[in-house]
């Protein structure tokens, strides 16, 4: 019979449960268990509550001296850390004035990226994503997706995700794979973006089930990318194999995230031109709303509408889009932190959208709150106040963190 593990006493210890799904969230509504515990088994939680109420029923006890706040390990429910290269000059030439149109024309953009990646070894990527995952557990994420979108070929398509698959077998955290081959035409296929998009379906979406590569599928609807017309008998035969659909929507234009509410898509991400008819039309639905504030910052861009979303009673998380071109900074908490000083986020609507929220942005059920048989990933923080994890905008760092109740990070 496997053993029983106390951890604690946590001066707070936030469980983020009996908390809605969807709406606006009040600090009033938050949990705070004063002087907490967390009973572990198995990698499990078996019970959460007061450290000196549930001593009593276990013989092996982590203690934690001093003040700690413990709070639920961060989902990461949108990046694309595996690549190859660099895009500094990207950046540079943004900040120099020049457009997107005139950056892809002096070689930059996605497509500069894909050359990159492409070029690249399996060996190469892998260590690549080792790196920035590590990044990332050690600012406290414990699951994090990944998505590939850097090969737009089938053989390179598999070779990043492949990738994906051989990184999360090394890897602390749980890596979440999505096939992202609509990001944009190749500009070395020859064919119409349908014919891309049926090939790809034909020959690529077999092959992610019969490996377990992906059971999601992402496109890019953007002018730039794929039209909702172009893009809707794509999703059809997603939908009808069985995958899981998220959309890169209403980055620039909008149309993405009604063709996500349409087909039910578990997400629709970015929405930072999202206008009152979309908010309506996502807090009416289940697709979860993702705000994305790295691309905002890289690009200089305004914020999704996360306020007027939470109040129109959508479900919003909060996601790095951690990658080389418009997010390259790749922390979850300080882009989230500054997102709410712009949209007025409550510090408990913040943490919803990177625990439990962002689990529903990848359709994960057994994470995201410190409540009985959930997965036992936490983080803990060296303070006496939950509201300074916050208040330091990502630079109170985690002391310890947990993941599915082993320790894979520690600081001390």
């Amino acid at each position: 019979m496997a053993s029983t593990k106390l951890m604690g006493p946590f001066t707070q210890l936030l469980p983020m449960t009996d908390l809605p799904l969807k709406g606006s969230l009040k600090d009033e509504q938050l949990s705070i268990i004063t002087n907490g515990g967390i009973l572990v088994s198995e990698g499990k939680v078996v019970k959460v509550g007061v450290f000196d109420d549930l001593k009593s029923a276990v013989t092996e006890i982590e203690h934690f001296e001093g003040n700690h706040v413990c709070i639920p390990g961060f989902i990461d429910a949108h990046t694309h850390i595996c690549f190859g290269g660099s895009r500094a000059n990207d950046f540079a030439m943004r900040n120099a004035g020049k457009s997107y149109l005139e950056i892809a024309k002096a070689g930059g953009g996605i497509w500069d990226t894909v050359t990159q990646t492409r070029k690249a070894s399996s060996k190469g990527l892998v260590k690549g994503i080792m790196a920035r995952s590590q990044k990332h557990l050690a600012n406290g994420t414990t699951t994090l997706e990944v998505k590939s979108g850097y090969g737009l070929s089938v053989d390179e398509e598999l070779k990043i995700l492949r990738a994906i698959k051989e990184a999360n077998e090394q890897t602390a955290q749980d890596l979440v794979p999505t096939c992202l081959a609509a990001h944009m035409k190749p500009k070395d296929w020859q064919g119409s973006a349908r014919e891309y998009l049926d090939h790809i379906a034909h020959s690529l979406f077999p092959i992610l089930q019969k490996e377990k590569l992906a059971n999601r599928i992402d496109a890019f609807v953007e002018d730039s990318a794929f039209s909702s017309s172009g893009i809707a008998p794509y999703f059809e035969k997603a939908r009808n194999s069985g995958f899981d659909l998220t959309v890169h929507a209403d980055q620039f234009t909008t149309g993405g995230s009604e063709i996500a509410v349409r087909f039910e898509a578990v997400s629709a991400d970015h929405l930072e031109a999202s206008t009152t008819r979309e908010i309506e039309l996502l807090a009416k639905s289940n697709t979860v709303a993702v705000a994305l504030p790295g691309a905002s910052i890289g690009l200089g861009c305004g914020y999704a509408p996360a306020r007027k979303l939470l109040d129109a009673g959508g479900v919003l998380a909060i996601a790095s889009d951690h990658n080389p071109g418009s997010a390259p900074m790749g922390d979850l908490l300080t882009q989230a932190t500054i997102m709410a000083t712009f949209e007025k986020l409550s510090n408990t609507e913040i943490l919803a959208a990177l625990t439990f929220r962002a689990a529903k942005a990848l359709n994960l059920s057994d994470r995201g709150m410190l409540k009985e048989g959930k997965l036992a990933d936490f983080i803990i923080y060296p303070t006496d106040n939950y509201q300074e994890i916050t208040y330091h905008q990502g630079q109170l760092k985690p002391l310890v963190v947990y993941k599915s109740g082993e320790k894979v990070f520690d600081s001390i």
